[in-house]
């Protein structure tokens, strides 16, 4: 069936584009009309009734937005809507509409064509005036009994959700969802960051037509798709209770990626990990990092990370962890002056969002050890430039294996190719304090650092800063910094606590 269109974008190019677009399909179309505004639009629509309108959402003002909505209800339309704005709002406002399809600007071109296909095929089924599986027709079924902890509802149902990659396709699957043939269908609800599909409790391939429904996505939107179907005997559970413990098992996407459907009774609970390093692993860091042994750090990360089994930490946890070897890299970037870098700061804070947001662990461990890799170039460029200046090479060594109790003299000679005692000589005279000296101050600032940004207690900051006995390092402190590290402690502490009042 030819189908009539009406394209209103308050942008030329983008109108021209679109139009273009369209005739270069195969699409059948009768007629393409196009509007610059919204005035031009409610003439040209009242005139022509199309059967199928391309609009833009940000073109209609809020005065104008309940006549829009009443007009489109009217006539009924086939919708496709598209919006500068990747925001929820602009979501929510495309779903009270009803609408088949949700474009953010700029535009991918697969994607429009996609929209464009669904609209010609919704057109030649008459699918829009046809009985579809949509939330508002299961009045006994609403949102807040998803949200709310209330009462059982007197029909049964069992649950699946929806998540992809991006948050920001989400208004797209809820189109490609609506319009999906699902067998046995109970509603449709789309939420921030997923949709929910409720099925009754008797269908028997809720399972086998999610993976219909995933392969039917794939081949249209390149956006990862994860799907979590909750199958328990849950007769006795509210639709809030499923709904909890099905998004608690959409979590386990964080372990398991994308592109598969997940089938669960219950929802099982977290394993627990020490979310900081130890003493022991801080120091193997060290290691792995002054040695530039990408190797090492690759296969550490693998391990710990990448072969996790049932019971699954709470991701939480996995994030902090990763955190914590990220301050150690950003030790390593600072003792080599990286982080002065333009490039390497901002690939610093990359890897920092993507541990604190990734979806999934895997991408995570990747970015580490490529960025890993990049800054260990930027190090050895350092070290070449610093090979003429042992004192500066040595101190940088000194900053990096502080924690290490048993590092001498002798050690970061060798490491500088010096003898230690003309090496002795030459710390000395540049700087004006002995190896011994500079030791404790390096090792005094980690453990002043420490003290203030954590409450670890004194005996772990001890040996994080280097001294394996509590009471030789409290004594050192004092010397040093003229107060106990407990006094040091409460007295900031006091400091902040005045800064604040």
């Amino acid at each position: 069936m030819e189908g009539k269109w009406l394209i209103a974008d308050r942008d030329l190019n983008e109108r021209e584009g679109l139009k273009w677009l369209l005739k270069t399909s195969s699409i059948p179309v009768s007629n393409i009309l196009l509007a610059s505004n919204y005035q031009e639009f409610i003439v040209l629509f009242e005139k022509e009734t199309p059967d199928i309108v391309l609009m833009e959402l940000d073109m209609i003002s809020k005065e104008e937005w309940s006549a829009f909505r009443e007009l489109m209800q009217i006539y009924d339309p086939i919708l496709l809507l598209t919006s500068a704005e990747a925001t929820f709002e602009k979501a929510r406002l495309a779903i009270d509409m009803q609408a088949l399809d949700l474009m953010i600007k700029p535009f991918s071109t697969t994607k429009v064509k996609a929209a464009f296909q669904k609209a010609s095929r919704r057109l030649n089924t008459n699918f829009h005036t046809a009985s579809i599986h949509h939330p508002h027709l299961h009045k006994d079924i609403s949102y807040e009994e998803l949200f709310l902890s209330q009462e059982a509802t007197a029909e049964n149902v069992k649950i699946a959700a929806f998540q992809t990659d991006n948050v920001n396709t989400v208004p797209i699957l809820y189109s490609f969802l609506m319009e999906y043939p699902f067998i046995d269908s109970r509603g449709v609800f789309t939420l921030s960051d997923m949709v929910v599909l409720l099925f009754k409790e008797t269908c028997p391939t809720i399972t086998e037509q999610c993976q219909k429904a995933m392969r039917r996505w794939e081949e249209e939107y390149s956006d990862p798709l994860a799907i979590v179907v909750h199958k328990g005997n849950s007769s006795a559970m509210t639709l809030n209770q499923k709904y909890l413990q099905t998004r608690k098992m959409l979590e386990f996407t964080y372990y398991k990626g994308y592109q598969q459907v997940v089938e669960f009774e219950f929802s099982p609970d977290w394993g627990h990990i020490d979310p900081f390093l130890t003493p022991p692993e801080q120091r193997e860091w060290v290691d792995m990092l002054t040695n530039l042994d990408l190797g090492k750090i690759k296969k550490w990360l693998y391990d710990e990370f990448l072969h996790l089994q049932d019971p699954y930490p709470d991701p939480g946890l996995v994030r902090i962890r990763l955190t914590s070897i990220l301050a150690q890299v950003r030790r390593f970037m600072k003792t080599y002056h990286l982080n002065d870098n333009p490039s390497h700061e901002q690939e610093y804070r990359t890897i920092f969002n993507s541990i604190l947001y990734d979806t999934v662990l895997y991408r995570t461990v990747q970015n580490l050890i490529l960025f890993s890799q990049k800054i260990f170039v930027g190090a050895e460029t350092c070290m070449h430039h610093l090979k003429q200046d042992p004192i500066e090479l040595g101190i940088m060594f000194m900053k990096a294996n502080f924690s290490n109790c048993n590092l001498r003299l002798e050690d970061v000679a060798q490491y500088v190719d010096r003898n230690p005692s003309y090496f002795s000589h030459l710390l000395i005279t540049k700087t004006g304090s002995s190896f011994t000296e500079l030791l404790a101050g390096i090792r005094m600032n980690e453990a002043k650092r420490l003290l203030i940004e954590t409450r670890k207690p004194i005996k772990e900051i001890s040996i994080l800063a280097g001294y394996q006995n509590a009471n030789y390092f409290s004594r050192m402190f004092r010397e040093i910094i003229g107060m106990s590290p407990r006094e040091f402690r409460i007295q900031k502490n006091k400091r902040d606590e005045k800064r604040t009042i």
